[in-house]
């Protein structure tokens, strides 16, 4: 799927966001609802996650140029830990706050509070399909589609909250709901700064076993042996390969080359792979002086 497909649902996605978040503050001011307006709050941070999205997916499928030998790919994957980061610090604040509601419960208006839980959960699943149907191998549209799967689960729980209190009266409902929709915004957010993480230590892609390449590698005719493998990923869907191999003499190193990096794109689809092929020596090297002395 292009960057431009991709573009194109992000700001639909946006577009969808902004406009509810800006009925939602209308309505918070008109009957004065303090929860209202903090799921306003809540949906402007989605808001500023599709952006910085948008902009990440932008700056990635700029093309490779001066110093950026690798362009700006691995912008997505900061876009993705900086959505990681922010659902974490989020639900911290909302177990933070539904405590202390548990211990002085306000009282809630119960109406007002379903219906717009019940519009915010229409908007959310309408926005949740735009953005299951982007690339979410990208790991910016992945942290943009994490934000919105648990603010549709947010909406969901704070329907059943309403219902809870419009049945019976139990205020204490609305705080129980914020700390099932913390928990999820903590799993969304150790999922995707565990994953953004590993891209940035360079640690090997998942699903891809370093050691089982390079048994692959070595097991091929006329290789002696394969050392100073490295695999680690670029950014998301983008692996990449670098290591050193040495071939029986008398082996033609460049078809050797070409034969094993057509081995890491067919088994296992390593596009960019940097093979170094030398012939194995034959013993020590012996330097001698000019009076042949060595």
């Amino acid at each position: 799927m292009s960057a431009e497909a991709d573009a194109g649902k992000l700001t639909l996605a946006l577009g969808l966001i902004a406009g509810f978040m800006a009925v939602e503050v209308a309505v918070g001011i008109i009957v004065s609802s303090l929860a209202l307006l903090s799921d306003a709050a809540h949906m402007l941070t989605d808001a500023a996650a599709i952006g910085l999205s948008l902009v990440a997916v932008r700056l990635a499928a700029r093309p490779a140029k001066g110093a950026m030998t690798y362009g700006l790919g691995r912008a997505e994957i900061l876009s993705a830990q900086i959505n990681g980061i922010t659902l974490l610090v989020l639900a911290l604040l909302i177990v933070y706050d539904a405590v202390r509601r548990l211990v002085h419960a306000p009282h809630v208006d119960g109406g007002p509070m379903l219906a717009t839980a019940l519009a915010g959960v229409a908007v959310n699943l309408l926005v949740t399909w735009v953005l299951s149907r982007a690339n979410r191998r990208s790991m910016g549209v992945e942290g943009s589609f994490q934000h919105i799967l648990t603010d549709l689960y947010a909406f969901a729980a704070t329907a059943i909250a309403a219902a809870v209190i419009l049945a019976t009266g139990f205020h204490r409902a609305d705080a129980i709901a914020s700390i099932f929709v913390a928990a999820l915004m903590l799993r969304a957010a150790y999922g995707l700064l565990k994953a953004s993480g590993r891209v940035f230590l360079e640690a090997a892609p998942p699903g891809i076993d370093p050691n089982e390449i390079g048994m692959a590698l070595a097991a091929q005719p006329g290789v002696a042996e394969v050392h100073d493998l490295h695999v680690w990923e670029v950014t998301s869907g983008f692996p990449a390969l670098s290591a050193h191999v040495l071939v029986a003499a008398g082996t033609d190193c460049h078809a050797k080359r070409r034969e094993l990096t057509q081995l890491l794109h067919d088994r296992f689809h390593i596009e960019h792979s940097t093979l170094q092929v030398d012939h194995e020596g034959t013993g020590l090297l012996t330097i001698e002086d000019a009076r042949g002395r060595s």
